[in-house]
């Protein structure tokens, strides 16, 4: 078996859905011998939104302080392997299909097949555990109590801010999501949240009570820093990181912190690309309301009289409707188009979901939508799916996009 056809297999594992539970990924963790050593520390990271940039704050300082870390995330953007990542270099393809060889075998022999982001998860602990990574920063998949990385013991548990997404998995309020991500946190150990809306803060408090787990609120944004990441809920997300390693006890120095802070990477989120002499092209992955909010609130504080082109597209059990009526007072003109997911939403829905009065055009694929903005004078913002997001960085930077419904 080759690169290509192991991925092609492990892809084809997404038939088997989404599972949620722990005994399936502790099977597989136990079998491949991929439980992280004593010595080994792990940092769990729930939430709704800003896990990803959170888990790379967390990420960029501890390698700043000199620590070899190993970062699990998802979904990719392009290249599957941008999810099992050790100081900040993704896994070879060599040992990708070499763990995926070995893998296909263990799951053959297991009673219910693990599911493609079970597999994942396995390959990056086995990987992290060759390569002797001291930090394991794990970021869960969805939900927290019944996620596969919660298999995984933590030493603490972070809980970014919670909202509605997912909400056919982790229920319909705010309170009952914030159990699912409560669900992470352990006996006695350290527990980091960012600030919450009070139903989630409330869950949380009480979680954390009843596990006599001592739980630190961030109270203030990390100040006197430059951030590599725009946004004014960077600043938040950056002093969840930093509280999450002091919790650790990790030391951390200002010139470590510095440049931890201002070298970290997040593709996606906000992230501006240069065309030479055309317009920027910025991505964003605002694929719920309480993103798109934060979207919103970053353009207006870095380009308060500007519209921008939007290219849009979404997936199915999203708000549609909740992120449009944030994003499109931005747009001078909406594009919408498919993205490429069998869980894609049919352009004809995206126009129904814009609010009355918006100027749009629809299109059959992400590439005619570029096509028909790229020369335009206003600033081009490519947001909604982190699909359309990982669509949008292969066409424009190269690569072979491999997409995933997980």
């Amino acid at each position: 078996m080759n690169y290509a056809a192991a991925i092609e297999w492990l892809f084809s594992t997404q038939m088997f859905g989404i599972k949620l539970g722990l005994d399936g990924p502790r099977e597989l963790l136990r079998r491949y011998l991929a439980y992280p050593s004593k010595t080994t520390k792990v940092i769990h990271v729930a939430g709704t939104n800003g896990k990803g940039s959170t888990c790379a704050f967390i990420d960029a300082i501890a390698r700043a302080c000199g620590m070899r870390t190993g970062l699990f995330t998802s979904p990719h953007l392009i290249d599957y392997r941008e999810r099992v990542q050790v100081s900040g270099d993704m896994i070879d393809e060599e040992r990708t299909l070499r763990h995926l060889i070995a893998l296909r075998k263990v799951c053959e022999s297991m009673e219910h097949h693990p599911t493609f982001f079970e597999i994942t998860l396995a390959l990056a602990m086995k990987h992290f555990a060759e390569t002797e990574c001291e930090l394991i920063i794990l970021e869960t998949g969805m939900g927290g109590r019944l996620d596969a990385t919660t298999a995984i013991p933590a030493d603490v548990c972070v809980i970014t801010p919670i909202g509605l997404d997912h909400t056919q998995w982790l229920g319909d309020t705010i309170a009952k999501i914030a159990a699912e991500k409560a669900g992470i946190i352990l006996p006695k150990i350290p527990v980091i949240s960012a600030p919450q809306h009070p139903d989630a803060a409330e869950v949380i408090a009480m979680v954390a009570n009843e596990n006599r787990a001592p739980l630190h609120i961030i109270d203030q944004p990390a100040t006197g820093y430059p951030l590599s990441l725009s946004g004014p809920h960077q600043p938040w997300n950056a002093a969840t990181a930093l509280a999450a390693l002091h919790a650790l006890g990790i030391p951390l120095r200002y010139d470590a912190v510095q440049y931890g802070l201002s070298h970290t990477r997040w593709p996606g989120r906000f992230e501006v690309l240069s065309q030479g002499e055309k317009s920027p092209v910025i991505l964003d992955g605002a694929h719920n309301p309480h993103a798109a909010a934060a979207l919103a609130e970053t353009w207006q504080q870095l380009h308060p009289h500007l519209k921008a082109n939007i290219i849009f597209s979404a997936v199915s059990s999203k708000d549609i409707t909740g992120v449009l009526a944030l994003l499109a007072p931005l747009a001078e003109h909406v594009h919408l188009c498919p993205v490429n997911s069998p869980r894609a939403v049919p352009v004809s829905e995206l126009a129904a979901s814009l609010p009355i009065g918006t100027k749009y055009t629809v299109y059959e694929n992400f590439s005619q939508a570029f096509d028909a903005v790229q020369n335009e004078p206003h600033k081009i913002l490519i947001c909604g799916s982190l699909y359309l997001v990982g669509q949008a960085r292969a066409y424009l930077l190269g690569g072979n996009y491999q997409p995933s419904t997980q």
